[in-house]
């Protein structure tokens, strides 16, 4: 293959692992960012709080599912390929997201509706179960030994593009639109807008054609659980603080800004999304230290700052002073970064090639689901239980703490391990 061949092919690689992730973390995220409009819909009830909590419940629930999810797309990635699951699991991504943009409310059809709308996120968390470990195998598998972390740092950026999408959607509705606008029809116009995204997904995908690195284990999901079991608990620890640490400064701020802070939906749809976009610079250059200086630093550096800095952030987070707000959630741009720069590609690193995609699918949404998705809920809960707007920052550098640990007494560099 000639250098302009090569290029030609790392681009679609890079783009085929990118793309889909917007489209799966636009779907996923935007819910999180109408939980408030969502839970009045869905979940009414006389106390705005529970009608929240309701809301948050259903978005972890989605959540929860995500380790079934993974087992499910992690062993058609192991046995058909890597590219049969990220199509998989744009479809499962895409149908359950306009549906959600289509369903009567509570109002309409009674219970009926918060059943349907949980089956939905369900289906969503199956999808994304299996979607972006497979994305950052394909693209780790198909980089040079040397830039892994910054190829594999596109599906990272991909997943939060979507988000950021999500967010800004979400911010343009709430801007264009009258709370009565919002709550009526508004809300489901940013679901239906994800059938573009996902399309687009998977015309890119399926026109991929790269040779994979074929696996070994013919029992895959029986490995996993067997003789690798290890493997897998270690990047579960590994990955706790990024998924709390990551829904609570880009999903729960959003939800707190409005109701601990009492500041404007706009402004907390504004300031999230500047700190989205802060993410995407950094991103690539901490992925670019990973590459220089290995996998540790990042990890370790990351944990640190989410550890000691998360309860400080916070108390700059409680505040009516949108400048000493976003000081607070750039602080967590900064560790969220830098754990995620050493993440994309020591994930993939520390997993056996028979079972990469199952074991690193179970194990990344172990931890992300049942610890990060589970973060907008327990953090509501933890403040109206406490009656402390700083709660949810035990619970951030608590998980971070044990990401911590593991970086630095479990997970051995890997920046120089061979795939095969």
């Amino acid at each position: 293959m000639s250098t302009s061949e090569h290029k030609s092919n790392t681009t679609r690689v890079i783009v085929a692992g990118l793309i889909g992730n917007v489209m799966e973390w636009y779907d996923f995220a935007v819910y999180g960012y109408l939980a408030t409009v969502i839970g009045k819909q869905f979940f009414p009830s006389e106390n705005p709080t529970v009608s929240l909590i309701a809301a948050f419940g259903a978005f972890a629930a989605g959540f929860l599912v995500r380790p079934l999810g993974g087992l499910v797309f992690g062993r058609i990635g192991d046995v058909l390929g890597r590219q049969h699951a990220m199509i998989f699991s744009v479809l499962a991504m895409a149908i359950p997201t306009v549906l959600m943009g289509l369903l009567p409310t509570y109002e309409t059809v009674g219970i009926a509706a918060p059943v349907m709308i949980v089956l939905l996120r369900i289906i969503q968390g199956l999808s994304v179960g299996g979607e972006y470990t497979s994305s950052l195998v394909f693209l780790v598998e198909h980089a040079k030994p040397d830039r892994r972390a910054r190829t594999a740092i596109w599906g990272v950026w991909g997943a939060t593009a979507g988000i950021l999408l999500g967010s800004g959607v979400g911010a343009a509705t709430t801007a264009l639109m009258s709370p009565e606008q919002l709550a009526s029809w508004g809300w489901r116009l940013p679901f239906l807008m994800g059938a573009f995204v996902a399309f687009t997904g998977y015309l890119v995908r399926h026109g991929i054609h790269a040779p994979e690195i074929k696996a070994t284990s013919k029992k895959p999901v029986r490995d996993t659980f067997g003789k690798h079991r290890w493997e897998v608990v270690r990047v579960a620890l590994l990955n706790a603080g990024l998924g709390v640490g990551f829904y609570s400064a880009f999903v729960y701020s959003v939800t707190y800004i409005q109701t601990v802070d009492n500041l404007p939906e706009s402004l907390a749809l504004d300031l999230n999304t500047g700190c989205m976009v802060l993410l995407l610079v950094i991103l690539p250059m901490f992925a670019w230290l990973a590459d220089l200086y290995g996998r540790k630093p990042m990890l370790v550096g990351g944990s640190a700052v989410l550890t000691l800095g998360a309860i400080p952030f916070f108390h700059l987070m409680h505040s009516d002073n949108a400048y000493q707000i976003f000081l607070g959630e750039c602080g967590f741009v900064v560790g969220v970064g830098m754990l995620s720069a050493g993440v994309a590609a020591g994930n993939v690193e520390l997993m056996p090639s028979s079972i990469r995609c199952t074991g690193l699918a179970f194990a990344y949404n172990a931890s992300i689901g049942l610890m990060g998705g589970t973060t907008p809920l327990i953090s509501a809960w933890l403040i109206a239980e406490t009656a402390n707007p700083i709660s949810p920052g035990y619970w951030v550098a608590a998980a971070s703490l044990v990401s911590l640990f593991t970086a630095v007494f479990l997970v051995p560099e890997t920046r120089n391990k061979s795939l095969a």
